[in-house]
């Protein structure tokens, strides 16, 4: 039977084999999680996603949101879905047992949310948030606003979202307009409008907590006077029940190219002046302490790119199996029969590249939990910086480059159906359109570039830069010494150095008179540093592979090891030397697009 979403064993690969998860239950924190039991958790996961969420997908597109006198409707579908999310406690799957949480790992939970993204990440859009705004409550809240809020939010019983965006500030947060007047209680009235936020107002929960970014009056112009507040859309009164209505009204959702089960609401804070809303943290510090939500949320919108990569690559596989059509090239005669098109150069072709990137792009992700996970079990300082700067590096990555790359696989995925990828028969079309906003939310994949040029690279003087450039090189040391990867591993040697010298010279040019120039280079940059990160994960699985062919694997894993030689061969031959390319054409720092004149580019 062919795999739906995600790959099991692929899964098992990255988490036993390559990041070797079940170590963590060695530490004290994560003593209940040995293999068995992470066996376990992904297993229900997968069941959750396949027989429950992966029917809901179409069905939640077709149907969608509704909006009417301020209410919102999701696709009705969603309720069982998201009572089910709820009762197997999904929602808070890292957290603190003291706030209802499970305390299991963040690697073991990214297979997880792997499995729920593929199946239908426009459901669980509604709980993403919903996370990230009680991470900021158990981050920066009072001891009263974590009493009267965690509990509720973590279980799923209120929603959270987050309040960033208006009409006239996108990306451009420090020009928001949003005010906050402290009152004598020590509440603020907060007035303003804010755009684009993903489950703003539904009828899943009996209330939605919003973080909401606004200026204290008399504040510092920009980001530097920028608090954050918690604004319930029901008032909580001091017991914890609900109060009375807090003047957060919803004027309207988008009409959206994807995500269609996700409303996306624009709403209205305090118009008629009853709106009210608690400091969250300290006065001028909201936009560093939104960024807690920021970072975690880019990495789910990475989660969510690999779902959708994840369900189209194994869609198309699936098809290309059993879609007869057309000779065998290799035919003689006019009589011989029709084929599987997986049997054609360019379909395989196209299969390859979804393969080795999908598989690529969930070590990755997965690698980036994994260092969150050292973090959580060491005591020791300097090992927590390594491994904070290993991710704060690798955040555009995880965010930019992998949902880049997870669109062209989506795309793939419909071009090897053909005419049928393009209609609604099939799931592909959905699954392009709805990767799509992974380019767009949480910062559009051009400000990944810019922070990863702007501030990861000089980030701890460089030392983290340099930390990843360490972890590469090491390993691809020791693909050298297995037979057969020889040649793979001086290849992504040559890549790395190819980097580092890149690196070099955009960081010094970001740094000089020519600035722009640099930064018109800087999207080839996250690019580049993507793909050879992706190098570097594909070797190391090819690694671990390769030994297990030696070593005789049993025969049930021999096509499976053999599969991912085969993945890091392609990229390594096939994608890498476009890769250095790239570099030297970043190192020549052409500056045309500085240049040109805004009139030259065209009629107005």
């Amino acid at each position: 039977m062919a795999q739906l979403v995600v790959e099991r064993r692929d899964v098992d690969f990255v988490l036993h084999e390559q990041l070797e998860v079940e170590k963590f239950s060695k530490h004290e924190k994560f003593a209940d999680f040995n293999r068995k039991t992470v066996d376990l958790i992904v297993s229900e996961a997968r069941s959750l996603a396949i027989k429950e969420m992966l029917p809901a997908l179409k069905i939640g597109d077709e149907e969608g949101c509704r909006f009417e006198n301020g209410t919102v409707t999701v696709p009705e579908a969603f309720q069982r879905l998201y009572e089910l999310l709820r009762e197997g406690e999904w929602i808070a799957m890292c957290d603190d047992p003291q706030w209802g949480g499970q305390g299991m790992p963040t690697t073991v939970s990214l297979a997880a949310m792997n499995y729920f993204d593929g199946a239908n990440y426009p459901f669980m859009l509604h709980t993403i948030l919903l996370h990230g705004a009680a991470k900021l409550v158990e981050t920066f809240g009072t001891e009263k606003q974590k009493a009267l809020y965690l509990k509720k939010m973590l279980s799923g019983q209120w929603g959270g979202t987050m309040l960033l965006t208006e009409p006239e500030a996108g990306s451009d947060v420090g020009a928001l307009t949003t005010s906050a007047v402290k009152n004598d209680d020590g509440t603020y009235t907060i007035t303003g409008s804010k755009i684009f936020i993903s489950s703003g107002e539904n009828d899943l929960v009996e209330n939605i907590v919003h973080p909401v970014l606004a200026r204290i009056e008399g504040a510092p112009a920009g980001t530097d006077g920028i608090s954050l507040f918690l604004v319930p859309k029901i008032c909580v009164n001091d017991d914890g029940s609900l109060g009375e209505p807090n003047d957060v009204v919803c004027t309207g959702i988008e009409e959206k190219m994807g995500i269609h089960g996700s409303p996306t609401c624009s709403l209205t804070l305090g118009g008629k002046g009853n709106c009210r809303g608690t400091l969250l943290g300290k006065e001028n510090k909201g936009m560093r302490a939104m960024f807690v939500m920021m970072n975690e949320a880019r990495l789910e919108v990475g989660m969510q790119g690999l779902g959708c990569a994840s369900a189209s690559y194994l869609n198309a596989l699936a098809y290309a199996r059993e879609r007869i059509q057309g000779r065998s090239l290799q035919a003689t005669s006019k009589e011989a029969p029709a084929v599987p098109i997986i049997q054609h150069p360019d379909v395989r072709r196209m299969l390859l590249s979804m393969k080795a990137y999908t598989e690529g792009m969930r070590s990755i992700i997965y690698y980036i939990g994994w260092c969150e996970d050292q973090i959580r079990t060491s005591s020791d300082a300097d090992v927590k910086q390594k491994y904070q700067g290993l991710i704060d590096v690798l955040t555009p990555i995880g965010k930019g480059y992998v949902t880049d790359k997870a669109f062209e696989v989506c795309n793939k995925g419909v071009q090897i159906f053909g005419g049928y990828g393009y209609t609604k028969e099939y799931p592909q079309e959905q699954l392009l359109r709805d990767c799509k906003i992974t380019h767009l939310y949480e910062g559009t994949n051009g400000i990944q570039a810019m922070d990863l040029l702007g501030r990861k690279l000089g980030l701890n003087k460089g030392q983290s830069y340099k930390d990843l450039i360490k972890e590469m090189r090491d390993m691809a040391e020791t693909a050298k010494a297995v037979s057969g990867l020889e040649k793979l591993a001086a290849d992504v040697e040559k890549a790395i150095n190819k980097l580092e010298e890149t690196a070099l010279s955009i960081g010094g040019t970001a740094r000089s008179e020519k600035m722009m120039a640099a930064f018109a280079h800087a999207y080839s940059f996250m690019e580049v540093t993507g793909d050879i990160v992706m190098a570097w994960m594909l070797l190391w699985r090819a690694v671990l592979a390769a030994r297990k062919l030696s070593d005789g694997a049993k025969k049930k894993d021999l096509n499976f090891y053999e599969g991912q030689v085969k993945s890091a061969q392609y990229f390594i031959k096939s994608v890498l030397p476009l890769t250095l390319a790239k570099a030297d054409i970043i190192i020549a720092g052409d500056d045309t697009v500085i240049q040109i004149s805004e009139d030259a580019f065209g009629s107005k």
